[in-house]
């Protein structure tokens, strides 16, 4: 083989499988199970959590999902939005240490809600809409452990929490950043799910623009890998004409 085609083959070697990386890390991160927004103000009143859950089986769907709230930090007030063609169940646990309020004191709260009845299909997502009275205001963190279960019976378990500077684990939990925000921030971030209509559209318009917004990202970086490609594939003839001269 003619040194040009061996410098023309390398070249396109490494654009090809620098691309096939971004296009990977792209699927692996859209294929976990989400909650929007990211972070909240500690004790945030009156704002909604969005659990989004895509499908990431080729031959089968996602047909239930269980998303578990913690208890030792628990959420107040919970309500789950009517979902089409999905079917809740909301579950309540006794709380060990009763959260006291200014309408007195909690004694119990959601601990698990479970959505049946619908199918996420193979290059889909469904976000799932819960509002909430109040977020707890003694944490820094709040992990939604998930299970997705497909109709194949496949059961994949989002319940891995990431070491504080370490890697993120194969299947993440979903996790909601607590700041140490004010009551107006928390009112904007309300404000800002509200604005258009009912609170679970804005908030999912939202996260929907974030993706879209991550993708774009992705694709220009394709195209800035095989541009790349192209010009060392250039440069290898370059010098390998100059050799033969």
């Amino acid at each position: 083989m003619s040194p040009i085609r061996t410098n023309l083959r390398r070249a396109g070697l490494v654009a090809g499988l620098t691309s096939a990386a971004v296009l990977a890390a792209a699927g692996v991160a859209f294929a976990h199970v989400t909650v929007h927004p990211e972070s909240y103000a500690k004790g945030a009143t009156d704002g909604v959590l969005t659990f989004r859950v895509p499908n990431e089986e080729d031959t089968a769907s996602t047909t239930k999902v269980q998303v578990f709230l913690p208890t030792d930090h628990p959420v107040l007030g919970v309500l789950v939005t009517p979902q089409d063609g999905w079917t809740a169940q909301v579950t309540t646990t006794k709380l060990k240490t009763p959260v006291k309020t200014d309408d007195g004191s909690i004694t119990e709260a959601v601990s698990e809600i479970t959505w049946t009845g619908g199918r996420i299909r193979h290059g889909e997502y469904q976000d799932f809409n819960v509002a909430f009275g109040q977020l707890p205001d003694d944490a820094d963190q709040l992990a939604f452990k998930t299970l997705q279960t497909y109709s194949d019976g496949n059961v994949v378990r989002w319940i891995e929490e990431a070491e504080q500077g370490g890697e993120e684990p194969e299947n993440p939990a979903p996790v909601l950043a607590l700041t140490a925000g004010t009551a107006a921030d928390s009112g904007a971030a309300a404000s800002s799910s509200t604005g258009s209509g009912s609170a679970s559209d804005s908030t999912a318009e939202s996260s929907a623009a974030s993706s879209d917004s991550t993708a774009r990202g992705l694709g220009i970086a394709g195209l800035v890998v095989g541009v790349l490609g192209l010009l060392a594939a250039g440069f290898a003839l370059a010098r390998t004409r100059a050799a033969r001269s």
